[in-house]
Order: C-alpha cells, then structure tokens, then sequence
C-alpha cells in the first residue's frame, strides 16, 4: 500500500499532505490523553513491532503478497491518537531510510495507511466491543474484524485519491475493482495478526492494552473444589506491574522478525504493486528521493551476503524506529506531565 512518487500529481499530494499534518497535530494533542508512564514506552515498542511486521510479505494470491499496515493494531494497543502517530513514525522512517513509499507522497500514504486504518477500525473495534459480552476473548474478536474491514477500507481511499489526482488514463472501475478485491484478501492477514497480537498481549499484561481498558478481575474462591467469583460487588482491577518484562520480550521479538524471518517473507508484488503493474498505474514512477540511502531496498549498501544484508537494514529499521517512536512518546507524556502541574497549580 506505500505509495511511491509519481502515482499521484502535486495538487492532490499537497492537500494530503496538509490533511495528514493536521491530523497528526490533533493526534499530538489527543495522545496527551492516551499516554501515561506505563503505555509511552509500549508505543515506541508498538511503532518498531510495526516496522518488523511489516517486512513479513505473505503470499495471498497468484503473484501477489500483502502484509501488515498496522492502524487497527496500534489503535487498539495504545490508542486511536497515539495509533496514528505510531504508523506515521513508521512511514517516516520507511520514505526516508529504506526509499519505500515516496516522500512527495507521504501525505497520501499517512493519509491512507495511519489515519484511515486507524479511524476505521478503532470505529469499528469501538462498536463491537459494545454489543459484543464484555471479556478479553470478545476484544480479539473485535480486534479481527476491525483489522480486516480497515484494509479494504484503506484500498478504497487509495482509489478515491487516484480517481482525483492519478497521473494515467485507467479506468477507475478497474483499479477499484481489483484494489479492494486484493485487500480483502490481506485484510485477513492483517486481522489474523491483529487479532493474535492483541490476544497475546491481554494475555499477560490486559491493563496495558488501550482497548481493554475497563476489564477487571475478580476475586476467586475454592467452593467445593471449583473455582468462583467471590461475591463482592466491587470487582479488584487486575494489578499494574511493571512493563520491563513484556517491553524487553516485544523488541526481541521484533528484532528477530526483521533480522532473520523476514528473509522468508514473499517475494511476490504487494498488492498495490501487482494493481499497478497490471493496471498501467505505474507508467509514471518518479525515482524516489532516497534512493541511494545505504538502506535503500531493505538492504545494507555493499554488503553483498543478501541474507546479512536483509537482517542488518531489518535490525537497523527497528532500532531506529523505536528511538524515534520512544521520542516522540516521551516527550508528548512530559507534556501531559506538565499541563497536569499547571492545571494543579492554577487550582
């Protein structure tokens, strides 16, 4: 779904850009609200498992692969407002690094793939878990469907875009026809991650996941021999611990991903790719700006060992994007910090 250079002209790329900026400015100012000293740190985590996931291409159809865009999962995880920024560091890092996803279209690609994956499914995440029976296995549930409604979703916008500003002469129902087509088809992929993701982390540590909030443990009484809510009408919240043993666990994981199981990834077009070359999108790809990055390509310029080169620019990606996301996040906590001793001041 990155967009390169070229797909889209300057007009429509310049209001995207004006559009994402300022939903990441609203995003800004709404993470105040989402982050405290326990979730900043899993936002930078979240931003790099992004990254990582992203390099794992799984086939889904005859010479076309998909992979994680990462809305649904960073909304859910740590919020709609801190989602958004999540994805977009990613992006960031991805045009700017390793030449994917153009820098002229970086606003059509926060546009597509941080605010509308995000808004989407944390809209639908937020409805389910409404009418859905209040427990973990429902949030997963709803972790799957939010995470599979955003890709297609994200697809159509894509479509909208090109329908206003797309550089070539292609009929639009064949480009929306074979768009969404496609990304139903990875949208299951991004929900069954999602939704393992998700379930994984409630698992262990629920008060740390955005949408959970609000789940609470009961206590338990032996009666004859099985197991029981105790009959107390005030539920005890599970208890906060701390987050060192789960934040270490995610960025090994991710390390791991991104600097070995991503040398297994599909090697197949992605989905936008396929639709492009197929379709004649691709008639008018600018050559990216990044281009002679030493990272450029997801590899480590003269390193000539493709699994090595692969595994460093993966380590590196990941590396890079948790300080930057860490960064970010800290410093959007300190300003909640400080709004919180100013409202305490003033009163």
């Amino acid at each position: 779904m990155h967009v390169p250079d070229g797909f889209i002209d300057a007009p429509t790329s310049a209001v995207t850009g004006v559009v994402a900026a300022g939903a990441l400015a609203v995003s800004l100012r709404g993470a105040r609200r989402e982050l405290d000293e326990r979730t900043a740190p899993l936002a930078g985590l979240v931003a790099a498992f992004i990254f990582a996931v992203q390099m794992l291409n799984f086939p889904v159809a005859a010479g076309t692969s998909g992979h994680l865009l990462g809305g649904a999962l960073a909304a859910i995880l740590v919020g709609p407002y801190t989602g958004v920024l999540c994805v977009s560091v990613v992006l960031l890092m991805q045009s700017i690094l390793f030449a994917d996803g153009g820098l002229t279209a970086l606003g059509v690609n926060i546009t597509d793939m941080a605010i509308v994956t995000t808004v989407v499914a944390y809209a639908v995440f937020r409805t389910l878990v409404k009418v859905l029976p209040r427990g973990r296995r429902s949030v997963t549930v709803a972790s799957f469907v939010a995470a599979l409604l955003s890709v297609p979703a994200a697809a159509l916008v894509f479509t909208l875009l090109y329908a206003v500003g797309g550089t070539t002469d292609v009929a639009l129902g064949k480009v929306a026809t074979a768009m969404i087509g496609v990304h139903v088809l990875i949208g299951i992929g991004e929900a069954a991650i999602t939704a393992l993701t998700v379930g994984a982390v409630i698992a262990v540590r629920p008060d740390l996941v955005y949408g959970a909030r609000g789940l609470q443990q009961r206590l338990k009484l032996r009666v004859n021999g099985e197991l029981v809510d105790a009959a107390s009408a005030h539920p005890v919240p599970t208890a906060a611990r701390s987050h060192r043993k789960l934040w270490i666990t995610g960025l090994v994981t991710s390390l791991v991903l991104a600097g070995f199981v991503s040398f297994y990834a599909s090697a197949s077009p992605d989905g936008l790719e396929k639709v492009a070359h197929d379709k004649g999108i691709d008639a008018k790809t600018a050559q990216h700006a990044s281009d002679d990055s030493p990272l450029a390509g997801y590899g480590v310029k003269d390193v000539s060992d493709a699994r090595l080169s692969g595994g460093l620019a993966g380590v590196i990606g990941v590396g890079v994007t948790v300080v930057a996301g860490s960064t970010v996040f800290w410093a959007v906590r300190r300003r909640r910090t400080q709004d919180l001793s100013a409202t305490g001041t003033g009163a």
